[in-house]
């Protein structure tokens, strides 16, 4: 029996307080790094650092939250996502107490470390508690579709409201914002967010976590550093994972599962909609501060009212993919993305380009929101609960590593022009191409017959029709 998508999905009052809780811990975290970022120049000043220096404090933070994400998911799955994700809230508190208080670098950037750490252990938790609150597949992508919603308006206001807020108080106060949050966070998780079921007679998969992470740091500090070594080391390790988890008998990822193709191609999905989307947004900061001359505060204006708009792209997301399935929403959302940089190549050096650039981030934004919450469904659509830990911690994995590399090719791609206005013209054109491929190569990898969304068996329920 085929179920009305938009017939009224029902959650009991527990559900709703679990739901309040998770979300608004993802809202905090966006929210955070969003106003760390803004803060970075002041920041760097209270504790002297210069300004070549300021980088770390960026991959401080970076290092661990990619590096780890992956291994915290299964630690999750195997001891527990509430007590991991309470963990995670504890060690954010003390690492933005210490953070607030620093006053020399070694202090901030081990605060900054710990909040990466806090990060790559609160995600994946979250996100697997998020999915496994509700059955129903049709209010688990409703949920979803709030969360991206959320995450959204989380960076976004933390842009908005981070230079106020450093302005009128202090830097120290990105920090302190945290703790009252994660406090009450703390404090309500464990009367109204259920413990996840453990598997008996199951070990942590140590080789594959030594190789997966100290291989994916490895690549995540090459590439954030140019440091192509680094990045070779990488490489190489993660090869050794894979040998590893060939012959593992409890694996720390199944290679079944990585081969699956909602896996695989919904978090490529995820991958292309970040690399994107953070390498147009760095280099159309440089273009506006450096060729039409906007303020920081003007700037953020021009990103962060797009992006208001685009947290309705969340709500709605959820409602497409209830009624149209996810491989349709998320080749949609990333086309729209993609298609949304085309505008931009009429942009000169006159102010009137932002009669082009604003109207275009509406859209763009909308798209690239769309996509998110897609890719998250696709890559967690009909999984065992016992791998739902995993699957997260890989869709967060995508998203931290095309953050981390979005910024070094795309400021590669505009810097290999003789001028910054050519630069912009090239990296439009390498968005509109790359995004047009990557979407029909999602297309057809979504078109597998052993591609499927539908819950278990035990509550299985008639599909959209893809």
């Amino acid at each position: 029996m085929a179920i009305d998508p938009d017939s009224p999905v029902r959650l009991s009052g527990r559900q709703r307080l679990t739901l309040v809780v998770l979300l608004g811990a993802g809202f905090m975290l966006s929210v955070d790094f969003s106003i760390l970022n803004v803060a970075l120049p002041q920041m760097g000043e209270g504790v002297g650092l210069d300004i070549g220096d300021l980088p770390w404090i960026a991959s401080a933070y970076a290092l661990p939250a990619a590096g780890f994400t992956l291994l915290f998911g299964r630690v999750a799955d195997l001891y527990g996502r509430r007590r991991l994700f309470l963990i995670a809230m504890v060690l954010l508190i003390v690492a933005s107490l210490l953070g607030g208080f620093a006053t020399g670098p070694a202090t901030l950037l081990t605060a900054r470390v710990l909040q990466g750490f806090a990060n790559a252990i609160a995600i994946p938790a979250a996100m697997a508690l998020l999915i496994t609150a509700v059955a129903d597949d049709r209010a688990r992508a409703r949920v979803l579709g709030l969360n991206g919603a959320l995450l959204s308006g989380g960076f976004t206001v933390g842009a908005l409201v981070g230079g106020s807020l450093v302005s009128a108080l202090d830097w120290r106060w990105a920090f302190w914002i945290n703790v009252p949050v994660a406090v009450a966070i703390v404090a309500l998780t464990p009367f109204v967010v259920r413990e996840s079921a453990r598997p008996t007679g199951v070990r942590l998969d140590v080789p594959g976590a030594v190789s997966v992470t100290t291989g994916l740091l490895a690549l995540v500090y090459g590439v954030s550093l140019r440091d192509w070594r680094a990045f070779a080391a990488g490489v190489v390790l993660l090869g050794v994972f894979w040998v590893v988890e060939t012959r593992a008998k409890a694996p720390l990822v199944s290679l079944r599962l990585l081969n699956r193709p909602t896996v695989k191609w919904g978090n490529f999905g995820g991958v292309v909609a970040f690399v994107m989307s953070t390498g147009l947004n760095f280099v159309l900061t440089v273009y506006l501060q450096d060729v039409l001359g906007l303020a920081p505060f003007t700037t953020g204006l021009v990103f962060g009212l797009p992006g208001l708009a685009a947290v309705f792209a969340g709500i709605l997301a959820g409602r497409l993919i209830g009624r149209y399935g996810y491989r349709p929403i998320l080749a949609a959302g990333l086309l729209v993305q993609g298609l949304m940089a085309a505008p931009m190549l009429l942009v000169d050096d006159s102010t009137t380009s932002l009669y082009v650039i604003v109207p275009s981030l509406f859209l763009l934004y909308f798209g690239h929101v769309t996509a998110i919450v897609a890719y998250t469904v696709t890559a967690t659509s009909g999984l065992a609960e016992s791998q739902a830990g995993l699957a997260t911690g890989l869709t967060s994995l995508a998203q931290q590593i095309a953050v981390t590399i979005g910024i070094p090719i795309f400021g590669a791609v505009a810097a290999s022009q003789a001028d910054l206005i050519a630069g912009v013209h090239l990296t439009m054109r390498v968005q509109v191409i790359a995004i047009v491929l990557a979407v029909a190569v999602i297309w057809f990898g979504l078109r597998s017959p052993s591609t499927v969304d539908a819950a278990p068996a035990s509550d299985a329920v008639e599909a959209p029709s893809r």
